[in-house]
């Protein structure tokens, strides 16, 4: 080092690509400038010391619905990015809905962009999204600098943002792929189920959205990756019956790539109780079994992460007072305790700190293209920066979460893992319950496109 440092952040357990190590990690100008393991001796000035509790790279949360413009009454930047921080999540990935508009034009992503820029506690960027029709809006998007771009094979909900055919996919394929840009895909396919039962029954509402509409929807999915080579995303896994149609498609090369959420990990179909609203989601949680299976993906490499799918919305359209599962909006909150959760079932399963970090942090980076600035503690990389203690616990309530919305079926679970302190880009954004300090965060919009990354 010829001139001191920004900051020095040292701790016993460094969560590094070589292992968990002692180590210091240099800050110059918001990047890491180097690594040091060897007990280097280190200037007396701005050293943080992690002591025993991790330091490690801040998770990316590629997938969530922050909803403004539009619906920021069910979510806003302002509330998931500080949310986010407390999580230890430090850059955010926002999808095309349900914020209105929907980002399927460059004047609506311009609209989200000019809403977030003052309102960003992390990094955040935005994908676009594909609908009958937009065709020629892709390659302006492209050019804008979204990190990808989202498609629905089913009714998503939102009458603005209807399902795309095979047609359609067939005439954007050839844009993604010379923009090395991935395809996001909620992979459901199917036709309504006749399911007789009580509308306020789990199982009557599980019965509606077979195991047999994703494995459809992936099959697919994976004929066109072999097809057109473009890079294929299928976003939050529930079922974990396609896993081997998935890994076969991985052996012969194909660029196919997939994510699952806490939810589908920690919770149980079985347990989920009559009239309990707050745990419907689509694709729905399944039975233990199969949250097993897909566990048994992420050890094997089937699966690449885990993000959250953080999908909030008014109270009220859970429909808690009659309980109807058929009338609730399809949407879990778990935004600011995803590495909680993830990792109360991932340590008592055997798995360590390092799956943690590249199923959460390396992993969606990669997904993002970032994978050279954001995902891990190396030189030249975003000092985006968490440390957390693995064998701490806590209780979920209300008052402790920054979403806009409380409501969450993780309310009164107890859960391992508690964050500490956030770093965003070498500052310090969140400490010991508390955010620090106004927005910095910066919107990130994809490099490929000749942007610095920078806001």
């Amino acid at each position: 080092m010829t001139a001191l440092p920004d900051l020095i952040i040292k701790g016993r357990r460094v969560v590094l690509p070589a292992g968990i190590m002692p180590a210091a990690v240099v800050v110059r100008n918001g990047r890491i400038e180097e690594v040091l393991t060897d007990g280097a001796d280190l200037p007396a000035l701005d050293i943080y010391d992690a002591g025993e509790r991790l330091l490690m790279a801040g998770l990316i949360d590629s997938h969530v619905h922050i909803n403004e413009p539009g619906r920021t009454s069910w979510e806003g930047f302002a509330s998931a990015t500080r949310a986010a921080a407390a999580g230890g999540v430090t850059m955010l990935a926002d999808m095309p809905l349900n914020s209105d508009p929907v980002t399927t034009t460059v004047d609506a992503l311009n609209r989200k962009i000019e809403a977030a820029r003052p309102q960003l506690h992390v990094d955040c960027g935005f994908y676009g999204g594909i609908i009958p029709g937009n065709g020629g809006d892709v390659d302006p998007l492209i050019e804008a600098g979204v990190l990808g771009f989202k498609v629905f094979l089913i009714d998503s909900g939102i009458d603005e943002f209807p399902p795309v055919t095979r047609n359609d996919l067939t005439h954007v394929m050839d844009a993604l792929v010379r923009a090395k840009i991935p395809l996001l895909v909620h992979a459901e396919i199917g036709s309504q189920v006749s399911v007789s039962g009580a509308a306020d029954s789990y199982r009557t509402y599980l019965g509606s959205r077979p195991r047999s509409w994703e494995y459809e929807a992936i099959r697919l999915m994976v004929e066109l990756c072999h097809e057109f080579g473009v890079s294929t995303h299928i976003v939050h896994l529930s079922s974990a019956d396609p896993l081997p149609l998935i890994a076969k498609g991985r052996r012969n090369g194909w660029p196919f790539t997939v994510e699952t959420c806490p939810h589908y990990l920690y919770f149980g179909a079985e347990d989920i109780a009559s009239g309990q609203t707050q745990f419907k989601c689509a694709p729905p949680i399944r039975e233990r079994e199969n949250a097993d299976r897909l566990w048994a993906g992420l050890q094997q490499g089937t699966i690449d992460f885990i993000v959250s799918d953080h999908s909030p919305c008014l109270p009220e359209l859970k429909a808690l007072e009659g309980g109807s599962f058929e009338a609730a909006w399809g949407g879990i909150s778990s935004l600011q305790l995803s590495l909680a959760i993830t990792w109360t079932e991932a340590s008592r399963r055997g798995f360590s700190p390092m799956d943690i970090s590249r199923w959460m942090s390396l992993g969606p980076a990669r997904l993002l293209g970032l994978e050279d600035v954001k995902g891990k503690i190396a030189p030249g990389h975003d000092a985006d920066l968490i440390v957390w203690d693995p064998d701490e616990e806590l209780t979920v309530t209300e008052q402790m979460l920054l979403h806009r919305h409380k409501l969450t079926p993780y309310i009164g679970h107890t859960l391992q893992g508690v964050v500490h302190t956030t770093f965003l880009r070498g500052r310090v954004i969140f400490e010991d319950g508390e955010i620090v300090g106004s927005p910095s965060g910066r919107v990130q919009l994809r490099r490929w496109n000749g942007s610095d990354g920078g806001g």
